[in-house]
């Protein structure tokens, strides 16, 4: 940057001097981002202690915006209120732009509307013209002259250092302004400075000595785990300035907080971490805040069982500690009895009375606005809002960390700033106010305070001026580094070339991002620059930018992970656990359900009758597989609780059918459209289902749902017959109904069977049972399948080869299962492998990835 005629220009130690000097006659630092104030006030502070000093005075060091903003305030402070124009705030600026935008009846309006006030922003900060270009420019020309009508008696931030120019003379400035670290001067920026009418000065990071080189890694994942245990290598050494820039650092934070938080800590340990990632979080994804925003929808509309779920279980909502027990298992139960969007009212009913939780849900129940069309201002919303979390008891019972806290301050400037759209809204209806609070929510990049920590994370723009002890830059591959050209699409595209914005043309990102690049090598004593080499399939180049720098392995210490420290100590016990204690009681709950599980899996059968696991439900729109199979259950069971036998086909079904149908969907409980869709569609299945019936030979159905007492290995089961019928070519059979498509007889065959329960039947009722079948009631394929003693007893049904050493194999097969049960054996033994694991549930309990998966530490790119 060219300071121009005019400017003095300092060396930074000069700079120092001057604010150790204090006083009226300080110098005013100003700097081109928050970051890089922050980082010089540290440095300073350091330049301080250097000098064994313990107080001094806190030097005036700024973002150049913020400063402009102080001035306009302590103008509103003096003689001069009345004739400065009020400051819109951010979230002013973007509803006003979005009142513009959405007039011209375009449907994308918010992301236009954020697009407009960026294009706003740089065209007074650049001095580029709108106008005339090609139809988004020619739109954006016409709905700025909108704007400016709507804000001709205010000022908004785009606009301020130009009102501001000619109130400079009565304003208090400081004696001396310093702009540090500005690799590009805007003209709106310097025009500012020009007319502060005080002297003027430029600073920038001494250069220094580096030792620069350049590595490369076979992955990203690598590459960011290397430079967390360099950066902590680096730490143990006593360095005290680490840098660790990473371009992707907004899209990935949480994965790289992760990895730096398994090197610096290994054990998970309960202290403050050593590093701090500079780009917050939007607030919105605060645990605090995501909870008040879902209490509030809630309060009005319905929403997914997920968010329902997460208010039970928030530690937001009052009684969250006392109930916490009671809670959890709250929760557990509603999956069963709640659907995939959940209302207020329908949850309430489903609480028990006399719990804080209802009781504080109905406070908020009694707080919804029942008018359809109700309108509040932008302020009367927030303190509907504010008092609606209070009813629910929000923020909870216990105190709040450090972290909660902040965020919850936050929050409550979040709130202020919905009531201040008073000046420049409408009164609006619930749902424009509650999507403009969680707009202003996820706009907000909120960090918390904390200590000051030795190790920062930055993004790539972020580090541009920040000074380190050692410095690492990450991530420098040809797509990342230079940044590609992003030039606004609402500004004619050749006038902001013209002007030099950066981003407008590859020519002058390439210019900065290279000032950026050579600001780094001199920006400590050691500098590494690194690229990864493949993403997925694909082979990735480093950035032409750092083609000059040496290519040389970097030394990054091996440290050791968390489980290799729990080895190291060899305190180990050995346990055999495929083997549990043998089974006392005789009578065992779960039904012949327990054999199934034994065949599929020993643990699971453990796991799941005798610990009582099971998967949690996950609720779903309409009727889930199982509702659907339990739906068609009940639909056979009133029906053929109605036909008797097969000379009961040959008259009219169709009250015999409606009335079944009716009746099942009635045991379901099922209401409203639904329950008349699924009525409509058991009926069509009950038809197409009796046709096939009809090409039977004479039956008779002597049970229907028929629970029965059944023995193997001296254990006694529940069992449940769906149906048996009397044959005319003699005996019975037992029919089970199938819904899915993967059906077939073959699930009873031995060893370890998928489908026991028929087989179990025919080998342990007293009836003589001559056929068992499958009933495969599925639209389009209807049909049984199954064995039978007799040629051609049911309809493609086929006879088997030999009745009575099958139902022998079976009783063989039904008596190992029970045994292996009673004597406890319980591995973590899948049938089919992870085919067999892919509906369990128990996946957490068994961990039989790690039993079939050898390569439990497989690296994936998805880190």
């Amino acid at each position: 940057m060219n300071a121009g005629a005019g400017f003095s220009i300092l060396k930074k130690g000069e700079l120092f001097e001057r604010l150790v000097q204090g006083g009226p006659a300080a110098p005013t630092v100003v700097t081109p981002n928050k970051r890089l104030s922050q980082a010089l006030m540290l440095e300073f502070d350091a330049f301080q202690i250097g000098k064994a000093l313990s107080v001094w005075e806190a030097p005036d060091i700024l973002p150049f915006g913020a400063f402009v903003q102080r001035l306009y305030e302590d103008g509103l402070y003096a003689d001069l209120s009345a004739e400065l124009p009020m400051l819109l705030t951010p979230a002013q600026e973007e509803e006003l732009w979005k009142q513009v935008v959405g007039g011209s009846g375009l449907l994308a309006v918010e992301g236009a509307a954020t697009k407009c006030r960026d294009a706003w922003n740089l065209a007074n900060l650049w001095r580029i013209r709108p106008g005339a270009g090609n139809q988004d420019t020619e739109a954006f020309a016409q709905w700025l002259t909108h704007y400016k009508k709507k804000t001709e008696n205010d000022l908004d931030t785009a606009r301020l250092p130009d009102a501001l120019r000619r109130f400079l003379p009565e304003l208090k400035r400081p004696k001396l302004v310093v702009a540090y670290a500005f690799d590009i001067l805007p003209p709106q920026t310097k025009e500012f400075l020009d007319a502060l009418g005080t002297e003027i000065a430029f600073c920038r990071p001494d250069p220094r000595s580096a030792t620069v080189s350049r590595a490369a890694f076979d992955s990203a994942k690598h590459e960011i785990e290397a430079a967390a245990q360099w950066a902590r290598a680096r730490l143990e050494a006593g360095a005290m300035r680490i840098g660790v820039v990473i371009p992707s650092l907004r899209e990935k934070r949480k994965e790289v907080v992760r990895v730096f938080s398994r090197v610096m800590r290994p054990g998970g340990e309960k202290t403050a971490m050593p590093f701090n990632v500079s780009l917050g979080m939007p607030l919105q994804e605060f645990p605090i805040v995501n909870a008040a925003l879902t209490v509030l929808h809630f309060s009005q509309e319905e929403i997914s069982f997920e968010e329902a779920s997460r208010i039970v279980r928030s530690p937001f909502i009052g009684g969250a500690e006392s109930e916490l027990g009671a809670r959890m298992k709250l929760e557990a139960r509603l999956r069963d009895k709640l659907g995939a969007t959940v209302a207020l009212p329908k949850l309430i009913a489903f609480l028990e009375k006399k719990t804080v939780l209802r009781e504080r849900l109905e406070r908020v129940f009694g707080m919804r606005e029942t008018g359809l069309f109700s309108q509040k201002t932008p302020g009367e919303w927030a303190r509907h809002f504010s008092a609606v979390l209070e009813a629910a008891g929000f923020p909870g019972e216990r105190s709040l960390d450090s972290d909660e806290f902040q965020a919850q301050a936050k929050w409550h400037e979040a709130l202020a700033e919905l009531a201040r759209l008073d000046r420049i809204s409408q009164p609006l209806p619930f749902n424009e106010a509650f999507q403009i609070l969680k707009r202003i929510c996820t706009d907000t990049l909120f960090q918390p305070e904390s200590p000051d920590t030795p190790i920062q994370v930055l993004g790539l723009l972020e580090s541009a001026g920040v000074e380190f002890d050692h410095l690492w830059v990450t991530g420098l591959t040809d797509e990342a580094w230079p940044l590609k050209s992003s030039p606004n699409p609402f500004l004619p595209l050749a006038p902001q070339r013209k002007a030099g914005v950066p981003e407008a043309s590859a020519e002058t990102s390439l210019a900065l991002d290279r000032r950026i690049t050579d600001g780094w090598k001199q920006a400590a004593g050691e500098v590494v620059f690194s690229c990864f080499t493949k993403e997925q399939d694909r082979d990735v180049l480093s950035s032409p930018l750092i083609a000059d720098v040496p290519l040389k392995r970097v030394e990054v210490p091996a440290f050791p992970k968390f489980r290799d420290e729990i080895f190291k100590l060899k305190r180990r016990e050995t346990l055999e656990d495929r083997v549990a204690p043998a089974v006392t009681a005789k009578q065992i709950r779960g039904g012949t359900r327990v054999l199934s599980d034994q065949a599929a899996c020993p643990f699971r059968a453990f796991a799941r009758h005798r610990l009582s696991a099971k998967e949690l439900e996950e609720p779903s729109d309409g009727l889930d597989l199982r509702k659907r199979g339990n739906l068609v259950h009940e639909l056979m069971k009133h029906l053929w609780g109605l036909l008797k036998d097969s000379s009961s086909l040959q008259g009219n079904l169709d009250s015999a059918i409606e009335q079944a149908a009716a009746a099942a969907v009635k045991e379901l409980e099922l209401e409203g459209r639904l329950a008349e869709l699924e009525r409509s569609r058991m009926a069509r299945i009950a038809r197409e289902w009796l046709e096939v019936e009809k090409s039977r030979p004479e039956f008779s159905v002597v049970g229907v749902e028929d629970k029965r007492k059944i023995s193997f290995a001296g254990l006694e089961f529940d069992a449940r017959i769906d149906r048996m019928d009397k044959l005319s070519s003699g005996g019975h059979a037992i029919i089970d109904y199938k819904t899915g498509g993967n059906i077939t007889p073959r699930r009873w065959d031995p060893p370890r069977p998928d489908e026991p329960q028929l087989a179990l039947y025919a080998v342990a009722v007293k009836e003589e049972v001559t056929a068992v079948a499958f009933a495969k009631v599925r639209p389009g394929e209807m049909r049984f399948m199954g064995y039978s003693r007799d040629d051609k007893a049911i309809p493609k049904v086929q006879k088997a080869k030999a009745w009575q050493p099958l139902l022998r194999d079976w009783k063989a097969e039904a008596e190992r299962l029970g045994q292996s049960f009673a004597a406890g054996e319980a591995g973590v033994d899948p049938k089919k492998d992870l085919m067999t694991c892919r509906y369990c549930g128990l996946e957490t309990l068994c961990r039989v990835y790690e039993k079939i998966n050898v390569l439990a530490e497989e690296e994936s790119e998805e880190w």
